[in-house]
């Protein structure tokens, strides 16, 4: 096909490679036409934009762009393609070996396209990841192919505006889920323009997008009942309040993102008018004020980003339905020596979390109760100190201690105020540390003698298994670990949470520990 400077904002594929069209024209001393394109893997281009001095574009990376010859770049196919490629070739396939099965040829008139077509309209899901779709096609004709469409996958694809793809998506009435992940979408000219085209949309997925929040918010309005976000590996740094958008809002994944303390400290940002108000009451009122940012938010996962003040997770604990949080891999909880400690400080610091960090940790009644009581024991001197008393009359932390735990005084309320005794001890969880006599014993290994260790019955699981990697020299497998005790012959009791600590499960001195591995 013809193409002329309007190739400019448009995306291609290239070798695999997908990027976008930054300049069309000559670039001498060399005759012809070239692409300027800037790619979206950085490392894939050999420049900036700039060739002998000379600027032709601009690119966000040192490296990210390159010129090629227009021949050389595919500027994709429109979604009818894509799918007749997909979907209805497959079928013919499958049609043709029909007919070579019959001896007969006999003429199958008009057959296969019924045939095709039914297959084609009666899909709900329609997969095309990776199938360069650049554009619509014929305007309604994917009303007429494909309108019963509930879950679209366009990831890694070539659409280069939101136009485009609310274009496809206002002809598919139903569709509640929509994949778009590794493309780059311009913000449309009128988001409210596009209320139409997402009406039912619940579920989307923009990871690696190159999205910020203010685009984000910028297209929010196009999706009034979304409920699942997922935009990890993004360029999201900042998280300014989100004004009648994304309020049905229920996971937010912002995970591997370069969002650092002071973002995430607006999250829960209170009404101006709550502030004043909030801060007179904040030490009697029975739980901290809550936030009307989304309010429906029950899943938020922040793994892997640049997250490194404690104020951040007090911030979290003002939003009114938040139960599962993901923060593993940020300096807040690296910085802590035991991985333990930051758990507890965790629950401790976020009332009504039930799960952290996906799976891994589900967090039991006894396990909040234990946390809390740690919590409310670890900065108990520094409670004192800032003017808290065991005398409620004459309890009055400072503002700036309050500021810094939250839910402090909501602890002393649930279970008194730390007492004396409580306090002597700083070292924070220091259980009375018994050394017990533990033998680690392979049941599937023949060649692998028992073991005998001494270990504190402080130590937390997980650092038994890193004992274990060590002496079993064992590589990259999942250990599992079962206990025996001479007290309850033949009874073999699971060790299942990495974060215990040994007298959790009641390991005594002569216990026997079997190690298995997959």
């Amino acid at each position: 096909s013809m193409i002329d400077s309007n190739a400019v904002g448009r995306r291609v594929t290239c070798d695999g490679e997908r990027g976008t069209v930054r300049f069309f024209g000559t670039v001498p001393p060399t005759t012809g036409v070239w692409l300027g394109v800037e790619w979206d893997n950085p490392d894939r281009g050999k420049h900036d934009g700039s060739h002998e001095g000379v600027r032709y574009f601009t690119c966000r990376q040192p490296k990210g762009g390159s010129f090629v010859r227009p021949r050389k770049a595919s500027f994709g196919v429109d979604y009818l393609t894509a799918v007749k490629r997909r979907y209805e070739i497959e079928v013919q396939q499958v049609l043709e070996e029909e007919y070579q099965i019959s001896t007969k040829k006999v003429e199958m008139v008009g057959f296969e396209d019924v045939s095709k077509k039914q297959r084609v309209e009666k899909l709900t899901e329609v997969a095309l990841r990776m199938c360069d779709v650049s554009s619509p096609g014929p305007a309604n004709e994917i009303r007429k192919t494909t309108p019963h469409v509930l879950m679209l996958d366009l990831c890694a694809n070539l659409l280069c505006s939101w136009d485009d793809v609310a274009a496809i998506t206002e002809q598919m009435e139903n569709l509640k889920e929509l994949l778009l992940s590794y493309n780059r979408l311009r913000v449309p000219s009128d988001p409210l323009a596009r209320l139409r085209s997402f009406p039912c949309l619940r579920v989307l997925s923009l990871t690696s997008c190159a999205l910020t929040w203010p685009q984000l918010l910028e297209c929010a309005p196009m999706w009034p009942q979304l409920e699942e976000l997922y935009a990890s590996m993004n360029d999201i740094t900042e998280l300014q309040k989100p004004n009648h958008v994304l309020q049905s809002l229920k996971v937010l994944d912002l995970s591997s993102n370069p969002l650092v303390d002071r973002a995430v400290l607006n999250l829960a940002d209170l009404p101006r008018s709550f502030t004043q108000k909030a801060r007179a009451h904040f030490v009697r009122s029975s739980e901290g004020c809550k936030t009307e940012m989304f309010p429906a938010l029950k899943i938020l996962a922040l793994h892997s980003n640049n997250i490194s003040e404690w104020r951040v997770i007090n911030e979290l604990e003002k939003l009114q339905n938040l139960v599962q949080l993901s923060c593993r891999q940020n300096p807040l909880l690296s910085r802590e020596r035991n991985p333990n400690t930051a758990t507890q400080q965790l629950i401790a610091r976020v009332a009504q979390l039930e799960v952290i960090d996906s799976d891994t940790f589900c967090i039991l009644s006894c396990d909040r109760k234990g946390a809390e009581l740690d919590y409310r024991k670890m900065f108990g001197l520094e409670w004192l100190a800032s003017g808290g008393h065991q005398d409620p009359l004459q309890n009055r932390p400072s503002a700036e201690f309050t500021a810094q735990h939250p839910r402090y005084q909501r602890l002393v309320q649930k279970y008194g105020a730390p007492e004396d005794g409580e306090l002597k001890k700083q070292e924070p969880f220091a259980l009375k540390n018994q050394l017990i006599s533990i033998t680690f014993v392979c049941p599937d290994e023949t060649d692998q003698k028992p073991v005998v260790k001494k270990l504190p019955d402080s130590m937390i699981v997980q650092k038994v298994k890193g004992l274990l990697y060590r002496l079993l020299k064992i590589r990259g497998a999942e250990l599992k670990l079962t206990y025996t005790s001479s007290k309850m012959e033949g009874k073999e009791i699971e060790i299942d949470n990495d974060l215990k600590p040994l007298q959790f499960y009641s390991i005594e001195d002569g216990d026997k520990v079997l190690v298995r591995w997959v």
